[in-house]
């Protein structure tokens, strides 16, 4: 092993429980579906909206009945201003009609269109003023078709639930939607009919009838909260709690299911313990220890991790470990902008795969390998969220889930267990960050500081840049037991020219096997290295450290030296690509291209003395593709991507 595992299972309290965990790649694309609600974008920077105040508190105060898809009450807002302010500007869709707006009990002057709501108070506030609103409103939330406010039925009893991220919130109350102004508390009160319950963001503090076959449902949450992790739904739920032993107390678990799967998420939750547990373990104290997490099944495919409080299809295993994963990195630490929505995405991806990882090791390999190849089918595409304007580009499975949780993977790789782990529990625990919004290079300075290492060219390459590396390994052993190889590397996107990376390269025979690592610096290196057997075969990164195509390793002649440079571009292609040859080559050369199946697809022979040879390749269906170039003494293997 290259790095001491950092964990101690044995501290671990995990149960013994009945419920089968199954792995199943298409978890992801279910739980991406899931989170990206909330319509629309409002044509704003990613940062959000200053809007010149600090929201300090939110007490919302609502009726609703899950038989009718309406909502009706009041929100109030404390809040500081930051600079003087006369105008009080909140989120809120035209579809709900505002019926006045308070200030100490008087009303105020407003404006509501563009879905902006426009307090107009009577004299300018000095900086730092504290001062509240609330906000009388109430009709029928937008049908937008990405959740937000959303009726359903489940057994034929009815619910409603609210889903917010990224831009939906505004759709069913009035708030402030802006990443980087967290509230320092929240109070949300709901009336319901009898024989409902309510589920909500921290602590149930009381359900009191209220007359007329009404109850009202009192939630009360004390940690700092984004706008679109509050929420609430409600329907008939069946209630029953699991509790999580951890060194710093026993957190509760509590379970909004509903009556019809209440035996089957009975068993099914109990794995949630040790994910807990594990995150506990590796990232921290449970940010909300002092009031609870729990469950609210609601009738959507996948999750959203509302916080204390994740809205659930089903208590899966991965969904599980996913939405919880948040709770630390996404609700604790927020990403600050949406161009960093892997902060949230990417490491509850990568978390999840922990517990396979460290719980359930048969499937850590295929978590891998499935994020690998979902990365690898295209040839390009950026971890940094470059249009923030697009729902379907925030919250891109492809990058900002899976690509962003490999790219975590490869730092940990790169920095080395004790310092990875090091480094995201000091992000986590940083007085700047913790229970509030950060950036990328705040993660990348706590993993440089806890690592020693400067981090700079591979988040160029891995997090600004686009595709990934394919490697062509060529090895040879002699009689006395030294290994040469030969690595050379093309990319699958011109943004990159060359991912320096640590490469893995496994020898074995039928009865040892060892790891060594090359430092790969650049494309065609030869490393020698001395082995203390003779090894028939040779795998590359046998443990999926690496974000690759498909590469390939060959074993060559003993005594192998550096064959002739040899050139292929452009790459990617649509049309052709010119093939360079030295001058040093005599004689012919052989050519076969062949394609990801590994079936041949064009065949030549021409004079090496040519210099350069354009193949066309537009006759090709889009893929991966090999042009293999033999010539007397050495054969080179080049990847392409036709386009």
């Amino acid at each position: 092993m290259r790095y001491a595992l950092l964990v101690l299972l044995a501290v671990l309290v995990v149960p013994r429980v009945n419920a089968q965990v199954l792995f199943d790649k298409a978890t992801l694309e279910e739980i991406v579906a899931s989170e990206a609600r909330g319509h629309a974008p409002q044509g704003r920077s990613s940062i959000g909206p200053v809007r010149q105040y600090d929201v300090k508190y939110h007490r919302l105060e609502l009726a609703v009945d899950p038989a009718v898809r309406a909502i009706n009450g009041q929100v109030m807002h404390v809040f500081q201003t930051l600079a003087p302010l006369q105008e009080v500007v909140f989120d809120l869709h035209n579809d709900l009609v505002v019926s006045g707006v308070l200030r100490n009990g008087v009303p105020q002057s407003f404006t509501h269109q563009d879905h902006l709501l426009i307090v107009t108070l009577p004299e300018e506030l000095a900086a730092g003023a504290l001062d509240s609103l609330t906000i009388a409103y109430g009709g029928v939330p937008p049908e937008t078709g990405f959740g937000s406010f959303v009726q359903a039925t489940h057994a034929d009893a009815p619910i409603i639930w609210t889903l917010s991220e990224p831009f939906g919130a505004r759709d069913w109350w009035p708030c402030k939607q802006d990443l980087n102004d967290k509230a320092d508390s929240l109070d949300v009160l709901v009336t319901v009919p009898e024989g409902q319950r309510v589920a909500g963001n921290g602590l149930l503090v009381e359900e009191a009838p209220v007359g007329n076959g009404l109850v009202r449902h009192h939630w009360r949450h004390r940690y700092p909260i984004n706008y679109y992790l509050v929420a609430f739904a409600v329907t008939n739920y069946a209630v029953y709690s699991d509790m999580v032993p951890l060194p710093e107390g026993t957190v509760e678990v509590l379970n909004y299911v509903y009556p019809e799967v209440l035996i089957d998420s009975q068993q099914a939750s109990l794995q949630l313990i040790g994910q807990m547990q594990l995150f506990n373990e590796l990232f921290g104290t449970y940010p909300f220890l002092s009031e609870k997490y729990g469950h609210a099944q609601f009738s959507w495919g996948g999750g959203m991790e509302h916080q204390t409080m994740s809205f659930m299809n089903s208590l899966s295993y991965e969904l599980m470990a996913h939405e919880l994963a948040h709770q630390w990195f996404g609700n604790k630490v927020t990403c600050g902008s949406w161009e960093d929505i892997w902060l949230n995405e990417g490491f509850a991806t990568y978390l999840s795969g922990l517990c396979y990882e460290f719980l359930v090791p048969q499937y850590w390999m295929p978590f891998k390998r499935g994020r690998r190849d979902f990365v690898v089918s295209q040839p390009g595409g950026s971890v940094l969220c470059t249009d923030t304007t697009n729902v379907g580009r925030i919250f891109s499975g492809r990058l900002s889930y899976a690509k962003g949780a490999y790219v975590l993977h490869m730092l940990r790789w790169v920095c080395g267990d004790s310092a990875f782990f090091a480094g995201c529990r000091n992000y986590l625990s940083d007085p700047e960050l913790a229970h509030g919004s950060a950036l990328t290079p705040q993660l990348v300075a706590h993993l440089e500081a806890s690592s020693g290492l400067d981090l700079t060219g591979f988040m160029a390459d891995w997090y600004v840049g686009e595709g990934h590396p394919i490697y062509q390994v060529n090895w040879s052993q002699n009689s006395a037991g030294q290994a040469s190889v030969l690595i050379e590397q093309s990319t699958s996107h011109p943004s990159v020219d060359f991912f320096e990376m640590p490469v893995p390269v496994r020898f074995k025979n039928a009865e040892m096997d060892t790891t060594v690592v090359f430092d790969h610096a650049f494309s065609g290196q030869l490393f020698t290295v001395d082995l203390p057997f003779q090894a028939d075969s040779a795998l590359l990164d046998p443990d999926l450290w690496l974000l690759q195509g498909q590469s390939i390793v060959t074993r060559v002649a003993e005594d192998m030296q550096r064959g002739p440079a040899i050139g292929l571009f452009p790459n990617p292609t649509k049309e052709s690509v010119t093939l360079l040859l030295p001058v040093s080559i005599q004689g012919t050369v052989d050519l076969r291209i062949t394609d990801a199946l590994g079936r041949t697809v064009s065949i030549e022979r021409f004079p090496g003395s040519m210099g350069k040879r354009v193949l066309h390749v537009q006759h090709l269906v889009p893929g991966q593709y090999w042009v293999a170039v033999t010539t007397s003494g050495s054969r080179t293997v080049l990847p392409f991507v036709k386009d």
